[in-house]
């Protein structure tokens, strides 16, 4: 078969581009080495509750005409992400508001609170003032800007361990422009994105992507690197299947840095490992889709009850412990370091791309930057229509 593109990838950006191009009439394959479509945002159907396989997403976006384009191929529910934190035997609500200094400090105003708040941060900027010997502020690492934004209270209960387990070292070891800033509201108003549209696929995000990629020819279980012919560690022109297809073009939503062979360096990527739970006998097992675990000695991050993203009340649940992960090669990478060295070598990277013009590169991992799902398609829809 002769094909005007190869997609790599049956993820959201993968599915998006392929319905843009089988729209102007393009013939288009896309392949995917997992078993299944949907890529990360892959949910599916246990106990009649529609499980998150890869963590908890929530579509959000002020993007209007990228939330009509996602609502033409599912109905979405109006769920809001509230999340709760949990700090030895204390709870919290998400994001920082009022409710949360409240919880915090017993008070009751948002000018109490931002007095505390004050208080407390320019209690450690004279610190770290006095300890540097220096009469201007500046932060040298995460630690001190979380510090010098919200004080002692906030960053240690809520900051500090969860950043720590996220990251995979200590807050002292990570760069301040990792949090330019900490939202804080001083409203008693537990929604976590401001976004005009959220929710959640009714029926999950499966059916969506089935939906994105009706009438195209999709092959999963089929490894890239198997699939297509290789000159070194790039595909030969023409770029031909092992089976004889023929492609114009390629989108490849993999790591860049695998598909160049990993010849400029290898990028860095931080991963996760998910432990679910079925428990059949218990219908409530924490009263929200989400609970964050700040404490460092807890291991994971965070509990996703995935009943509760659709207001599910049938018996049983199913519940996913999310464990941050070093990434290292043969592990999945769920998303990038984007520090200064890894953005350099990004930027490398590029260039070396630019060199082979019928190849494009999207998504999260094509283009080595944190992708939220709205971005995700906006970035698929512009680049259909270059």
């Amino acid at each position: 078969m002769k094909y005007d593109y190869l997609i790599v990838g049956a993820g959201l950006f993968g599915a998006v581009f392929a319905r843009e191009m089988n729209k102007k009439g393009k013939s288009v394959l896309v392949i995917d080495k997992r078993d299944h479509i949907a890529g990360n945002i892959y949910t599916e159907e246990e106990m009649g509750i529609n499980v998150h396989k890869y963590g908890a997403h929530i579509f959000h976006t002020t993007d209007k005409e990228v939330w009509n384009y996602v609502n033409e191929f599912a109905e979405f529910n109006n769920y809001i992400n509230s999340p709760v934190a949990v700090y030895k035997d204390e709870l919290y609500n998400l994001p920082f508001n009022m409710n949360t200094f409240s919880k915090m400090w017993g008070i009751k105003t948002p000018d109490e609170a931002k007095e505390i708040i004050k208080a407390q941060a320019d209690k450690e900027i004279e610190r770290m003032k006095a300890e540097k010997g220096t009469d201007e502020f500046t932060a040298d690492n995460l630690e001190e800007q979380a510090l010098s934004l919200a004080g002692r209270d906030i960053y240690e209960k809520l900051v500090k361990g969860y950043t720590e387990k996220q990251w995979g070292r200590d807050c002292k070891e990570l760069p301040a422009f990792i949090i330019k800033r900490l939202p804080m509201r001083f409203i008693y108003d537990n929604n976590y994105f401001n976004d005009r549209y959220q929710g959640i696929p009714i029926g999950g995000y499966t059916q969506l992507v089935e939906k994105l990629l009706k009438g195209i020819e999709v092959r999963t279980g089929t490894d890239y690197y198997d699939f297509i012919k290789l000159e070194g560690s790039v595909p030969a022109r023409p770029y031909t299947s092992q089976e004889g297809d023929t492609f114009d073009k390629i989108l490849f939503t993999g790591m860049i840095d695998e598909f160049f062979g990993y010849k400029l360096g290898t990028l860095e990527y931080r991963s996760l490992k998910f432990e679910t739970e079925s428990l059949p006998d218990v219908d409530n097992y924490q009263g929200n889709a989400v609970v964050n675990y700040t404490e460092r000695d807890i291991p994971y991050t965070r509990i996703i009850e995935h009943k509760h993203f659709e207001y599910g009340t049938g018996k049983g649940t199913i519940i996913t412990r999310e464990y941050p992960a070093t990434w290292k090669h043969g592990d999945e990478p769920y998303y990038p370091m984007n520090d200064d060295k890894n953005n350099a070598l990004y930027e490398k990277y590029k260039e070396l791309a630019a060199e082979y013009p019928d190849i494009l590169f999207g998504g999260r991992l094509g283009q080595y930057k944190y992708y939220n799902m709205d971005q995700i398609v906006r970035a698929a829809l512009d680049m259909s229509r270059a």
